[in-house]
């Protein structure tokens, strides 16, 4: 039996080069809103000629940075990878543990000692050396290490990222030694050495008389120096990274073969689109419609410095955000007569407790609490010959009576409950190991306060859409405006790329996203 025409038949090409690009905290909203200030090379070519979902979202509960970069990488959500957010409560010590610390793997250039530790997971990168018996190249930049670490995985060949004390562009032992076209880019150009000099300001004129907000502060000039202790956390949350890390990127092309055979690589990238130092968009208005202008070139030059190297239509980019993260100044909300409090998760772990002795006798039942979270004493529970449903049950019904508390998720319910797409995404962000036993939704308008930490929260649920763009690798222009969950990128590029999805990616790839 022969099958005809088969002669003739050839595969699709597959991309020298993937550059997998998360910006962190873009918005749909503001990248068109400032449309008018961009160049034709940034977002309004992906926009013309990318293949383009306008409605990308994750498929669990409050993102951050670290969360989303696992989740993009391994296309699997927190439940499952392990990373349920950049910071989280260790069971034993209840200590706070940060993602990626690791103490058996010393840092390069840095104090930080890291890996991959707590990523439970393959990722896209992993199954990349995997099936390429190590010949795939694997390079991951990033402002911070979480987003570096996370978007790689455990089988990289670079990953770097900015010092918060040095300035200094470092790494890890954990995946060798410090590479020595990183070495040269910092004795020749170090951001320790520059750091001083640079000022802030907006790009040009337009972005000054631009005005999209409507607060009256739009107009207003500024100019930031970065100087003190925290100098180099401020510069890593304003525009002014994004243009560091495309000429760190520029090194790496340069220094390495990455992209040069027939063996797919695979580059991560890590931008920032955040408001100025974390603070809200009432406080700097301009700097986020700058940071988004700068933002638009430092794409552009990252297409044309790819493409220049690997040759054009050779590149597949894959660009999308970490999600958003909603900072806004505290406001008496009050005084316009709207529903509003103050929650504070510290009171409510001290009030349950003196409940559950009330029930069950003395004890220390809740250990600590962490955000929303609450964590139980589990060993005294067990010791007791306690019924945990039946504790945990009656924590749920305490707490919602709370002035404040919109609902209350216990682990059971969370690991039983009938499937609905809100408690679907609250089950995806939850892991059993790290997560808390007790989960409370503060009502919107609220404001979540934590008296021994000092961290305050403002509850609100508003949609914030963001986009994910595929482009490159002559895939033809189009909107899809069906709405798709960021889980699914690591199966489509694995496709793509001819390789197996990641080892806990259940999904199918994104449809239409196809090289000719």
């Amino acid at each position: 039996m022969t099958v005809a025409g088969v002669d003739a038949q050839t595969a699709p090409e597959v991309p020298r080069l993937v550059v997998n690009i998360m910006i962190d905290q873009l918005r749909t909203d503001y990248m068109e809103a400032f449309s008018p200030l961009y160049s034709g090379q940034g977002f309004l070519r992906l926009m013309k000629q990318g293949h383009m979902f306008t409605q990308a979202e994750y498929p669990f509960d409050t993102p951050d940075r670290a969360s989303a970069a696992a989740c993009l990488a391994s296309g699997t959500s927190p439940y499952v990878n392990g990373v349920v957010g950049e910071v989280w409560l260790d069971r034993q010590t209840l200590q706070p543990v940060y993602c990626v610390d690791d103490k058996n793997f010393a840092g390069s250039q840095t104090s930080d000692a890291t890996s991959p530790l707590y990523l439970a997971v393959s990722t896209l990168g992993d199954e990349l050396k995997v099936s390429t018996e190590g010949r795939g190249m694997v390079i991951s930049i990033a402002p911070n290490r979480d987003a570096a670490v996370l978007s790689a995985g455990h089988a990289a060949d670079a990953v770097l990222w900015i010092d918060d004390q040095t300035g200094r562009w470092c790494s890890t032992t954990y995946y060798g030694d410090y590479p020595q076209w990183a070495a040269e880019y910092e004795a020749k150009s170090s951001l320790q050495k520059r750091v001083g000099s640079i000022t802030w300001t907006p790009v040009n004129e337009s972005v000054g008389n631009f005005n999209y907000f409507v607060s009256g502060t739009a107009g207003k000039p500024f100019s930031h120096k970065f100087s003190g202790d925290r100098k180099f956390r401020e510069f890593k949350a304003s525009a002014c990274v994004n243009e560091e890390v495309t000429n760190f990127v520029k090194q790496a092309i340069k220094g390495t073969t990455i992209g040069m055979d027939g063996v797919t690589d695979l580059l991560n990238v890590t931008y920032y689109a955040g408001n100025y130092d974390h603070q809200s968009v009432g406080r700097y208005p301009i700097e986020i419609q700058d940071t988004y202008v700068r933002l638009d070139y430092q794409i552009a030059e990252l297409i044309n410095a790819v493409e220049n190297r690997v040759g054009e239509g050779k590149a597949l980019f894959v660009i999308t955000s970490s999600g958003y993260a909603d900072t806004e100044d505290a406001t008496d909300l009050s005084k316009y007569r709207i529903p509003s409090g103050t929650f504070s998760i510290s009171r409510a772990q001290l009030l349950l407790n003196m409940y559950l002795i009330a029930v069950y006798g003395e004890g220390q039942y809740v250990e600590a609490c962490r955000e929303n979270e609450l964590y139980l004493n589990l060993k005294l529970i067990e010791e007791r010959n306690l019924n945990l449903a039946e504790v945990l049950e009656r924590c749920s019904d305490f707490l919602i009576q709370l002035s404040g508390v919109r609902d209350v998720y216990s682990s059971q319910r969370l690991a039983l409950g009938a499937w609905t797409p809100g408690i679907s995404k609250l089950r995806n962000a939850y892991n059993p190991k790290c997560s808390g036993d007790i989960l409370i939704q503060v009502s919107p308008g609220w404001t979540l306060v934590n008296e021994t930490t000092h961290e305050q929260i403002i509850t609100r649920e508003s949609y914030m859409g963001f986009p994910l763009f595929f482009f490159g690798c002559r895939l033809p222009a189009q909107v899809n405006d069906t709405p798709v969950t960021v889980d699914r990128v690591a199966p489509t590029l694995a496709k793509v790329m001819r390789i197996r999805a990641p080892n806990a990616c259940s999904l199918a790839p994104l449809p239409g996203v196809q090289m000719q």
